[in-house]
This record gives structure tokens, sequence and C-alpha cells, in this order.
């Protein structure tokens, strides 16, 4: 299943989504709480960001730079204790971009409770070279009817992202034709 625009002969082979899926896990103490006691939203941003880039990575093949992310979800709040698991995979590819799709589930470190997901984020990561310019990705591959759900919503992401941003440049670039500074 693809919707991509077909790719040149010889471009690099696709790789399915579990190739580079992963979970990073940690456990939250007290150096990484906030004011009112709970994790700090940044801390947690700060794993999901590690676990997409090192998904990016490997799918890639090489380095991948965060360029965005998207629809960071906090549903609950993290405790000191609690052990963090923050599972990624590549939901989509395009020439040189990736969206990476974050869950983040939480558990008590004493307890055989099962994890609950606490968040969630979609990022998009570039693959770059040596000189930091943009490389080409291997297209990713949707395995079962979940990762091919997820394919199809990263397409819509990333069309309302685009609509997005040239509904913004428009607007600036009208504001400055009328005079109008910022």
């Amino acid at each position: 299943m693809t919707d991509q625009a077909p790719r040149p002969e010889g471009d690099i082979p696709g790789k399915p989504t579990a190739a580079s899926r992963t979970t990073l896990s940690h456990i939250m103490t007290g150096s990484d709480t906030n004011l009112l006691g709970t994790v700090h939203g940044g801390v947690i941003m700060k794993l999901v960001d590690d676990a997409a880039g090192a998904v990016a990575g490997r799918h890639s093949g090489g380095p991948a730079v965060t360029a965005s992310m998207d629809e960071m979800v906090f549903l609950e709040p993290v405790r000191v204790g609690d052990l963090v698991h923050v599972r990624a995979q590549v939901n989509w590819t395009g020439r040189s971009s990736m969206e990476v799709g974050v869950r983040v589930m939480a558990e008590r470190w004493n307890e055989s409770t099962p994890a609950s997901q606490v968040g969630s984020a979609y990022l998009v990561f570039a693959a770059v070279d040596a000189d930091g310019r943009p490389r080409p990705v291997p297209q990713v591959i949707p395995e079962t009817e979940r990762d091919k759900r997820r394919y199809q919503e990263a397409q819509i992401r990333r069309t309302h992202r685009l609509a997005r941003r040239r509904a913004i440049k428009e607007l600036r670039e009208k504001r400055i034709a009328d005079g109008i500074e910022d």
C-alpha cells in the first residue's frame, strides 16, 4: 500500500515499519519534577524526541534531525517512581522526511499493574548528510492494519501542515504588501 509518488529506479529499498520500531524506558526521579511535584512536561518531551530520533536514524540509516513536533498531548500526569516507556515508529515517509509516531506509557515501578497511556506525539524528521543537506530515505512499508491506518493518518497530518504553512506565508505576504509591519 502506497500513496506516494513512484521512486526512481535504483533508489533505496523500502523498510517495514517493524524494522526501526523501538521503545525507550526510563524511571522518573525527583530531579525530573516541576513545581507541582509531577514530572515536568519538558522531560517527557525530551524522551519523546530521543526515541523518535533513534527510530528516524534507524529507518533512514544515518543522521536525522527534528523538523517539527505536532500534537504533543499529555493525557495524565507522570509521577516520581513511574517507569515511563516511550514507544516510537515511522508512520510515513517522503523523499527525505519521516513522520514518527510516539506513544508514552507509564506504570508504577513497584506494582504489577499494566502501563497506561499518558501522552502521544507526532514528530517530523529530516534525514541529512554530513553537510546537513537532505538525503533520501527508504519508503516505509506498513505491515499491519494499524500501521496502514497510521500511514493514512500521517498523510492527512502532512496535508494539514503544508496547508497551514502556505496560509501563514500568504497572510504574511499580504500584510507586507499592505505595508503592515510586525
